[in-house]
């Protein structure tokens, strides 16, 4: 049988071993690791996996797939309404997370999980019981399961979500695996062995010094979740149960970190080299003093193993284990593991797709849960639920029917009023960015290139974020709505390609058509977002008449007036020198300001993007 123990170089496992491995811990202490994260397409090499763990798993434990379409009804159980109607009093539909109590759920697309089955998945996994709160019923049921998540994400924008990924022991990555090297690792472990570790596992005697060499291990890697050392450590004791040991060896708590801490890792652990270093100041040369001296008082070698002949198995040092810890992990780390941590971490959750506009109440569009009222102004009647709320009911309402109409009336389903239940939807609301652009002056064609360019660049993330573009200018005594929301690129480039420069600077007539195209945009269900590119100065007042005073004044009331509206805002300021007045229009706007005296068209690009937050 191959072992930890027997296997003298835990860094030179190909991965596949190593995969087998992980299966064999899991398939003994499922509920202890959680679960398994699985980085695999479908194929070949994913099938025989699974089939590898079908055959470590007892027969007592199920294996259960769970779809990513399941009702919270199937999932977690409720009003069974077919069999309550039948019965005339409430009856209770156990779920499949009660009912795979003890065994495997297996989750396909795990990227695809939505963020409310898997904050459901987490509870039940954080309480180890399934809760039912609805329908009239409290229960609470025995929910312990071991999670097998797939991944089966295309890119590394896809990825589980952090509630599952933290909460499961082992992440495998199966991608660069090819068949032939999947044949290789067959028949290690058979069902009997796993079940005899399973038994042993209880007998395990957890070392204090391994407990500290692993919380060592994950601080130094960078891991921030408390989670990882205590599944390292269940790992470790699956390992020694596996091998046939009641007491963890060094070997053990390294295969365990490789296995458990190498995955989440976020930093490598040279890194943390120049903070163990001596102070400059104490000179090296004492060291082998105080050495020397310490050699004469402590007993012969031979002495020591005498008294202690367990010091080669059980790791008592716990700063050396550490390091034999992360010498290990260390082995595993790829070269570039920061570059990769920096373009993809794996506990990135899965969103929705970039769009940045704000969800809406409607009539149509996702479900959005269920609320009582009645079937009016578009709302649609959930039939389902209604019945499913009305039934604990009947009891007392046919009673009710038979005092006032007598025994001899027919039992039926009696639905009130009080029962309606129709379903809420929401869609996501399209955002629409509206450049305000100062026109004027003598380097007005340069700010015009800015937003131009600016304006080009956020159109090109359109179709993904499903928002718009709208650009007002203001120049001489007037602003003027160039471009309308849009998502044309082309109608863009015509409506900025003649725009002449120069003039007053009516800033006041910019916000106020500001502000009117944002409550347009508002009244018609999309979510507005207004950038004001200027550098402040205005000199034109609201009736068209020159004169900086008057023109200030009307400024910062047209600002407040923006700003009591509640739009997002960012105003950039891009004047050549660093004045007071942009800053004073943002503090009345309640906008962000951001300073650009050299702005160009991907710096003001990416001001839009980073300083007004999905």
């Amino acid at each position: 049988m191959t072992t930890a123990s027997s296997i003298n170089d835990t860094g030179a496992m190909t991965p596949w071993l190593r995969a087998a491995v992980a299966t064999a811990l899991f398939a003994v202490d499922p509920l202890g690791l959680g679960g398994v994260l699985v980085r695999a397409r479908a194929g070949p090499v994913r099938e025989r996996w699974l089939e590898q763990l079908r055959q470590m798993l007892p027969a007592e434990r199920p294996l259960r797939r769970l779809p990513q379409s399941i009702p919270d009804s199937r999932l977690l159980g409720g009003l069974d309404l077919a069999a309550t109607l039948r019965a005339g009093r409430p009856v209770v539909e156990r779920g499949l997370l009660a009912d795979v109590d003890g065994g495997v759920l297996l989750l396909p697309m795990a990227e695809r999980t939505s963020a409310g089955l898997a904050a459901r998945l987490a509870s039940v996994m954080d309480r180890g019981e399934v809760r039912i709160e609805r329908d009239g019923i409290t229960l609470a049921l025995p929910g312990r399961f071991g999670l097998v998540a797939l991944d089966e994400g295309d890119g590394d924008d896809e990825r589980v979500p952090a509630t599952i990924a933290d909460r499961v022991g082992l992440w495998l990555d199966l991608d660069g695996i090819t068949v032939a090297e999947s044949e290789l690792a067959d028949g290690l472990w058979s069902a009997e062995a796993i079940a005899e570790a399973t038994t042993a596992l209880a007998d395990v005697a957890v070392d204090e010094s391994a407990l500290e060499a692993i919380c060592g291990a994950a601080w130094a890697l960078g891991i921030d979740s408390l989670r990882a050392p205590m599944l390292a450590l269940r790992a470790a004791s699956a390992i020694a149960a596996l091998d046939g040991r009641d007491r963890l060896a060094r070997e053990d708590v390294a295969l365990a970190a490789q296995l458990v801490l190498a995955p989440r890792a976020t930093r490598m652990p040279a890194a943390e080299d120049d903070e163990d270093q001596a102070p400059p100041d104490e000179p090296d040369e004492a060291l082998p003093e105080e050495t020397e001296g310490e050699e004469d008082s402590r007993p012969p070698e031979s002495e020591q193993q005498q008294d202690d002949p367990a010091d080669d198995e059980t790791p008592t040092d716990a700063g050396s284990l550490e390091d034999a810890v992360l010498e290990a992990v260390a082995a595993m780390l790829p070269p570039d593991l920061l570059a990769q941590l920096r373009a993809a971490p794996m506990r990135r959750g899965s969103g929705d797709g970039g769009r940045s506009g704000a969800w809406r109440q409607g009539n149509r569009g996702r479900p959005a849960g269920i609320r009582r009222g009645k079937p009016e102004r578009g709302m649609r009647l959930n039939v389902v639920e209604t019945l499913r709320t009305a039934a604990p009911w009947q009891p007392l309402r046919r009673r009710e029917q038979a005092a006032r109409d007598g025994a001899m009336s027919r039992p039926r389903v009696e639905v009130r009023a009080e029962d309606f239940r129709v379903t809420r939807y929401r869609q996501p609301a399209e955002t629409v960015t509206i450049f305000v652009v100062d026109a004027s002056g003598s380097a007005a064609l340069h700010r015009l290139a800015e937003a131009k360019g600016a304006v080009e660049l956020l159109l090109a993330d359109c179709y993904v974020r499903r928002d718009r573009v709208a650009l007002i200018a203001f120049r001489g005594r007037d602003a003027e709505m160039l471009l309308p929301p849009t998502r044309s690129l082309v109608r863009a480039k015509r409506s900025l390609a003649g725009l002449p420069g120069g003039g007053g600077t009516p800033l006041a007539a910019g916000l106020d058509a500001a502000r009117d195209l944002a409550d347009d945009v508002q009244r018609r269900g999309a979510t507005p977002i207004i950038v004001v590119l200027t550098d402040g100065q205005a000199n034109i007042a609201s009736d068209g008449k020159a004169g900086r005073a008057q023109a200030g004044v009307d400024a910062e009331a047209a600002a407040r007036r923006l700003a009591a509206r509640g739009h997002q805002a960012l105003v950039i300021d891009t004047g050549p020198r660093r004045r007071a007045g942009a800053r004073d229009i943002a503090a009345s706007m309640n906008a962000r300001f951001l300073p650009l005296p050299q702005a160009d068209a991907r710096a003001v690009s990416a001001a839009v993007r980073a300083a007004l937050p999905d």
